[in-house]
């Protein structure tokens, strides 16, 4: 029984962990920008204003984050009230893919609900725990996940959608427009910045003419090596549906990381 509660928990810490680079990685950092003035900043806040109405978008991204981590995930999100949105994430590399193998599967469904996030696991995992083959994680029990870092997570899972990534160039002091492209067959306008403090990031974004997202990168370095994120947006107004899973089929994180006989 004991090996078995350890097993557990360390199935769930491990999980954890892929998921604080999942939310590292779709999101540039969560500091509220000064108040920006200038052209930029009007055509860039046009964008912020498009962009948060529309309340929803397709997504399909790959993010690579130096030999820990690289995934790519693929669904919508919303944000009108709150996060809400199904995504595919597949991990395709890195020691998370190799944890996420040895657990049985390297693709999980992703459910973001206002209050909390869902994570499917395979087989191996309900195995692990009494045939439950979802992970509860609670925006609120994440605050107190590893003190700044949980608090960083929780707003990081808040902050995936592609609104965020246009307040926080509306931040850098650097912001400049690049010139017209065509992105996946649309005529854009490309913006550069950078941001992040000491976790700087150089982000770019790509904007049409309804001064929608079309595309976003992040570049930069983190305690596990060079990260690089591309991201896609199409289908804004999109009908976004997550259903909460059933509670029978669910286990809680926080009740996962206080089975009996870890050693705390």
């Amino acid at each position: 029984m004991r090996g078995r509660a350890v097993g557990r928990t360390a199935f769930s810490i491990a999980v954890a962990a892929v998921l604080t680079c999942l939310s590292a990685c779709t999101t540039a950092g969560t500091a509220e920008p000064a108040e920006p003035t200038g052209a930029s900043a009007r055509a860039l806040k046009a964008v912020e204003r498009a962009t948060g109405r529309a309340g929803s978008a397709r997504v399909e991204s790959t993010t690579v984050m130096g030999g820990e981590l690289s995934l790519t995930a693929a669904g919508a999100l919303g944000w009108e009230d709150g996060l809400t949105g199904t995504l595919t994430i597949t991990y395709t590399g890195g020691t998370t893919a190799e944890t996420m193998r040895r657990l049985g599967t390297t693709s999980m469904e992703a459910r973001y609900l206002p209050d909390a996030y869902y994570a499917r696991m395979g087989d191996a995992f309900a195995d692990r725990v009494g045939g439950r083959h979802w992970i509860k994680y609670v925006y609120a029990d994440l605050e107190d996940l590893g003190g700044e870092a949980g608090a960083g997570f929780a707003d990081g899972m808040r902050d995936t959608t592609p609104d965020r990534a246009v307040k926080l160039l509306l931040g850098s002091e650097d912001v400049r427009r690049v010139g017209e492209e065509t992105t996946r067959g649309r005529r854009t306008t490309h913006w550069t910045g950078t941001v992040g403090g000491a976790d700087e990031r150089i982000v770019d974004i790509w904007v049409d003419g309804q001064d929608l997202l079309v595309k976003k990168t992040e570049r930069g370095r983190t305690a596990s090596g060079e990260l690089s994120q591309t991201a896609y947006y199409s289908d804004y107004g999109v009908e976004v549906a997550a259903e909460r899973p059933p509670a029978a089929d669910t286990a809680d994180f926080k009740e996962l990381l206080r089975e009996p006989g870890d050693g705390s």
